[in-house]
């Protein structure tokens, strides 16, 4: 499938998923908080929970990843190790 030549903003596909899919996102939030804050209250960087890592910057969850999934930039698997 080729790109469209219209950018779409992480903003309106976020609001897709929210209206239109009906994902609710508020729910997300609290269930990716939830499963990082003991993590966080100890000032780590990131966790691994159920294979999922999740890094912390400034107490704000920033990303999350699939753990055993390469890296797209180099094909290597990512270093860490899983805990649950």
């Amino acid at each position: 499938m080729k790109h469209p030549r219209t950018p779409v903003t992480d903003h309106a596909v976020l609001r897709y998923l929210e209206r239109v899919q009906g994902i609710d996102v508020e729910h997300v939030r609290r269930t990716i908080g939830h499963r990082v804050d003991h993590a966080a209250g100890l000032g780590a960087c990131g966790v691994t929970v159920d294979g999922i890592n999740y890094k912390i910057e400034g107490g704000f969850v920033v990303t999350v990843l699939i753990a055993s999934r390469p890296d797209i930039r180099t094909g290597r698997k990512r270093r860490g190790r899983a805990r649950q």
